[in-house]
This record gives structure tokens, C-alpha cells and sequence, in this order.
């Protein structure tokens, strides 16, 4: 069915087109489209017209290729969203990968502020999203822990942990939501890791498992950064913590580690104690 209206019987004065506004991938809402000078009755005729396309309830894209998900991060970023992609995401994408993914769907782990709005599960794109909490660090975490990755072919900044808060992010999850091997030879790989940048997250980090886990970690690989970092200027708590059933204590950490690592061995049982 044709449609015969004309757009500029809705075109607010000094209004760019939308084409000019809205580059192709990038998710809006109205309240975007109105303060680029779109009004209501604009909307829905692009609607009508297939100009415009909704996505979600409330929701609208300029139509074009499928979407990926740096489409929809970028866009939760844009509409003022505070989240960054973190955990083993931020390192795989950073360099640090050790397998490749198996066929499939990837995932990416988001940290989020506050709550993400529900469409961002009901948008189709080439990856499915696990999302956490930031609540991992105090509020003044250092701006350093974050660094921002360009995508595409406008070079749209996407906003990531650095390794150094992306491995903390990580080792967070041990033991239920995380593989500890994994953890291992991220760590094995940190041999560039920033000390000054690590001493200022674990200061700022809330856990004490998961700073004595890191810090056990770490010392399985004896990286030389290891040794410019001030233990006694970190709140590692008292008593011991179970962290593995069945572990073996960790006397320094004071924490249950799998047998297979005790005394700083590889997991295959293989090579001499690190420490």
C-alpha cells in the first residue's frame, strides 16, 4: 500500500534528515529522535513508511544489515546506560583468548550500573548477553580500570574493562560462574599488567575472596609486577574461607584451593612448585 503523505508537512524547522542523524545500527528511542528535532507525528509517518524501523516497544533503528551486538551496546551507551563489557569478554577481546569458541551463539559479559532495559533480551543479534552487577568495586574505582575499543567503520567507541579489571571481574566468579583453569592461564598471560593500576582496584574492590584468590593466582606465576604491590596496604580480612570444597588450605591466602594446585603445581600435576 502506497502511502501518500508528505514528511514535510511534520518537518520541525532547522531539522536535519534522518538519514543524516541516525547512522545505520544505532538504536534510538523517541525522546533521541526528539531532541534531534523529530517530533511525534514524524515518527510515525517514518514508521508507516518503512523509513523507520521499530524493533522493540519503543525502540526504532534506520533499516539495514542485521544488528550486531556492539550495535546494541553502543546504543544502550548512547542512550546514557552505564555499562561496559568486562570479564572474560574484555580480555578475549583484548588479546588475551586461549581458545577459540565453539560454533555457536557468543557470549558477551556486560556490568551494568543499575538495570538494563528488558528489549536488550528480545533484540536478535549474533551473540546472547550475561549481564552483572558492578557492584564488585566501591564507587571510586579508578577511571583507568576502563578503556574503550573502536567498532565498525564509524569507529563507535565501546566501552571495556582493561585487563587488569577484567581479570579481577573474572576470578570474581570463581568458583560457581567461572573455570578456574581458565583464570590460571589468564594470569599466566598477565605477564604486562600494570601495578600501579592493580594496587588502586584492589584497593578498591569489595571482596576479599576475591582479592585473595586473584593474589593467590598471581603468585602461582610470580609476574614481576607482583612484587610492587603493597599486600599490607589491602584489606584481605581474617580467617580462613572455604572457597573449594575439599581444598587444600593455602596458608598465605588462607583459602581452599583444588589439590591439583596446591604448592603452585600445574593442574596436570605436571612441573615444579612456583612458590
Amino acid at each position: 500500500m502506497q502511502i501518500n503523505e508528505n514528511p514535510n508537512q511534520y518537518q520541525v524547522s532547522g531539522r536535519k534528515p534522518l538519514g543524516a542523524v541516525l547512522p545505520e545500527g544505532l538504536l534510538v528511542d523517541r525522546k533521541w529522535l526528539k531532541s534531534m528535532g523529530f517530533n511525534r507525528p514524524l515518527v510515525d509517518y517514518y514508521l508507516r513508511s518503512g523509513a523507520l524501523q521499530a524493533v522493540a516497544r519503543g525502540i526504532y533503528r534506520w533499516p539495514g544489515p542485521a544488528l550486531k551486538w556492539q550495535h546494541l551496546v553502543y546504543s544502550l551507551q548512547e542512550l546514557g546506560f552505564a555499562l561496559h563489557i568486562g570479564g572474560r569478554s574484555a580480555l578475549d577481546h583484548q588479546g588475551m583468548v586461549h581458545y577459540l569458541p565453539m560454533a555457536g551463539r557468543e557470549t558477551i559479559h556486560l556490568y551494568a550500573g543499575g538495570k538494563l532495559p528488558g528489549w536488550l533480551s528480545s533484540v536478535e543479534t549474533n551473540a546472547e548477553f550475561a549481564l552483572h552487577s558492578r557492584a564488585l568495586f566501591t564507587a571510586d574505582v579508578p577511571v583507568a580500570g576502563y578503556t574503550r575499543l573502536p567498532f565498525g567503520s564509524w569507529d563507535w567507541p565501546l566501552n571495556y574493562s582493561t585487563r587488569e579489571r577484567a581479570l579481577l571481574e573474572y576470578v570474581d566468579g570463581l568458583p560457581e560462574r567461572a573455570d578456574l583453569d581458565m583464570a590460571d592461564k589468564y594470569m599466566e598471560g598477565a605477564t604486562s599488567f600494570r601495578p600501579e593500576l592493580l594496587m588502586s582496584l584492589l584497593q578498591a574492590c569489595k571482596r576479599i575472596r576475591t582479592k585473595r584468590l586473584f593474589l593467590w593466582l598471581a603468585q602461582r606465576h610470580q609476574h614481576a609486577w607482583l612484587a610492587q604491590l603493597n599486600e599490607n596496604a589491602l584489606e584481605l580480612g581474617s580467617g580462613k574461607r572455604m572457597v573449594y570444597k575439599n581444598g587444600v588450605l593455602d596458608k598465605r591466602y588462607r583459602i581452599t584451593v583444588p589439590r591439583e594446585y596446591a604448592n603452585g603445581e600445574k593442574p596436570d600435576g605436571t612441573g615444579q612448585p612456583l612458590f
